[in-house]
């Protein structure tokens, strides 16, 4: 089922299937259900791979004890079965990017002073990762419309809020956040077209490269517009002694055009700077 899945998880799997040389069957009429899992005939019976919300029915009472027992641990687990019956469990456990602690402290340091983790994930594996890269709140247990719903609940607390994602579930919340940016490479076709930013390398280390660049280029737009009005102005003046003659207006025109563009050069050479504090922001993160 998990073959014909966008999704982390179901990628993860399929690499420990393929690692195990192990066979499957074909599936038709397959299905997802985003927050929840997929589901398709296998064989003539619909088999269901997800979270809790793919089984409406109680599970037994030990499928709730290892869930339970894994989820404390920190561990997502994807639970496989066919109506009230349930096959097995998948357990998975997160990987930590390296990078994730120093960024998170990174983008506080420039003045980014809320991060929030937006996760499908049960709270217990959410809470875990969270605690280990500073993440100071966490919404677990998510579905993508409560993402969205959590984002506009952000914005209108007057913060602006970014949102890092690159989950097919992620693509609401991204298009609902102020800023939203997609992990290129990981990032599904759905993340990358609903994000104002997508970073073609997948390395979250250049996340706050991206924040302090995209200030900077703020700044030479400011730059670019004062400097282009105040020579249209000097223009203006000249015209009462009657010193702007054709090729002088000519120049003006023209010297504001280069100046202008080599000011915005300045950008192809930028090198990260040591962070300054802005006003409070709030940062809305996707967890994979």
């Amino acid at each position: 089922v998990e073959r014909f899945s966008e999704h982390p998880l179901g990628d993860a799997i399929l690499r420990e299937v393929k690692r195990r040389n192990l066979k499957t069957k074909p599936v038709q009429n397959f299905l997802a259900l985003p927050g929840k899992g997929a589901h398709g005939e296998v064989n003539g019976n619909v088999v269901k791979v997800g979270n809790k919300m793919m089984f409406p029915s109680s599970l037994p009472t030990r499928v709730q004890n290892d869930l339970m027992r894994q989820e404390e641990e920190g561990n997502t687990v994807v639970i496989v079965g066919k109506d009230n019956d349930i096959f097995g469990l998948i357990v998975l456990t997160d990987k930590i990017r390296k990078e994730s602690f120093s960024v998170i402290r990174s983008l506080k340091e420039m003045g980014i002073k809320r991060t929030v983790m937006l996760t499908g994930d049960s709270p217990a594996a959410a809470g875990a990762i969270a605690q280990k890269i500073g993440v100071d709140t966490v919404f677990a247990g998510m579905l993508p419309q409560e993402k969205v719903t959590k984002i506009q609940k952000l914005k209108n607390s007057r913060s602006v809020v970014m949102m890092v994602g690159d989950g097919i579930n992620d693509a609401p919340a991204l298009a609902a956040a102020d800023v939203s940016i997609a992990m290129g490479v990981a990032g599904t076709d759905a993340a990358l077209e609903a994000a104002d930013i997508a970073l073609m390398a997948d390395d979250l280390g250049k996340l706050p490269f991206a924040v302090e660049l995209s200030r900077q280029s703020i700044k030479v737009i400011k730059q670019n517009i004062g400097f282009a009005l105040g020579i249209k102005l000097l223009a203006l003046l000249a015209v009462f002694p009657g010193w702007l003659t054709l090729w002088v207006a000519i120049m003006a025109d023209m010297g504001a055009n280069v100046l202008v563009t080599l000011n915005g050069m300045r950008l192809v050479r930028y090198k990260r700077r040591l962070p300054k504090k802005m006003p409070e922001v709030a940062c809305a993160c996707s967890s994979t």
